[in-house]
């Protein structure tokens, strides 16, 4: 009963696909050997294999920058000597005035105690951006001169005082902790009676190595027009943050400036490969405080 059921179904599916042969379990011993795939076929083959590539390679990052990130970002990016902090004070606008008073007197008197392992870069107010806002960038000498800095601090009464004072005066206080990228070392202080610009850039998380490794080949472009002051990525606060900074003697060499470096080969290949990676773009143009380090 069984073996007519497979003639009929073998009957069947001949009248169906003219041209196949059935092959009993026999028969299936004795056929031809097996062929190779040529290349073509190869080929056809792998596609597939490509596709999932190039889908995770958009989902979560290429394969050749996630070997560098067998390391952290702080051992391939960073100089690794210093420990950055950006500070950002909104101060209410009638107290502006009182303000700038307040940290004049205290924020020298801190970076020049011996007893503090740290560095005022420099103080800045925000002329153009987040008015009535002051922006501070401190230089500490690694993790260690961090917590060194901070645990002097909270033993001083001066600055104890300070903070009381300073406290009324804002509207609200940040911080970011940063480390400069490798390629890029802080200006040390320096006096150009000109403006400054901050630009804050927010990236797309899994990206920050791809960035770099495109914004690094274009900065020479725009280093023939003037000098950076110090770029850096942040560690603690907002994560997948980018923020760099550039003096220029005013707004119009500003314009000229920017103008210039594109015309030079290789600049706008490199914006083109960098602001797909970016979420978010702010800048602001800073003016300095007069006891400011960098000003």
């Amino acid at each position: 009963m069984l073996s007519l059921t497979r003639q009929a179904a073998r009957a069947r599916i001949s009248n169906v696909l003219p041209g196949v042969r059935m092959l009993t379990p026999l028969a299936r011993l004795h056929t031809s050997p097996i062929r190779l795939r040529t290349k073509e076929e190869d080929t056809v083959a792998s596609l597939p294999n490509k596709a999932n590539e190039i889908i995770e390679a958009v989902l979560y990052g290429s394969k050749v920058v996630k070997e560098d990130e067998s390391q952290t970002h702080s051992k391939v990016l960073a100089r690794g000597k210093y420990v950055h902090e950006l500070q950002k004070h909104r101060v209410k606008p009638d107290k502006v005035e009182e303000y700038i008073k307040l940290v004049s007197l205290h924020y020298p008197r801190i970076a020049n105690d011996p007893a503090n392992d740290v560095h005022l870069c420099g103080s800045w107010s925000i002329e153009v951006g987040e008015l009535d806002t002051f922006v501070h960038i401190w230089e500490y000498k690694g993790y260690p001169g961090h917590q060194h800095t901070m645990a002097q601090l909270a033993r001083d009464p001066a600055y104890a005082q300070f903070m009381k004072e300073l406290r009324p005066l804002l509207i609200s206080r940040y911080n970011n902790i940063m480390l400069e990228f490798s390629f890029w070392k802080t200006s040390p202080p320096t006096v150009t009676n000109g403006i400054y610009e901050l630009r804050k850039y927010s990236l797309k998380p899994g990206h920050l190595l791809e960035w770099e490794m495109h914004w690094r080949k274009g900065l020479e472009c725009r280093r023939q027009f003037c000098e950076p002051v110090g770029a850096w990525f942040s560690q603690l606060g907002d994560l997948n943050t980018v923020h760099h900074m550039w003096s220029y003697p005013d707004l119009q060499a500003r314009k000229t400036t920017r103008e210039e470096a594109w015309n030079v080969e290789g600049w706008s290949d490199t914006v083109y490969k960098t602001v797909r990676f970016i979420d978010s773009m702010q800048s602001y143009i800073l003016k300095p405080l007069t006891y400011s380090p960098l000003r």
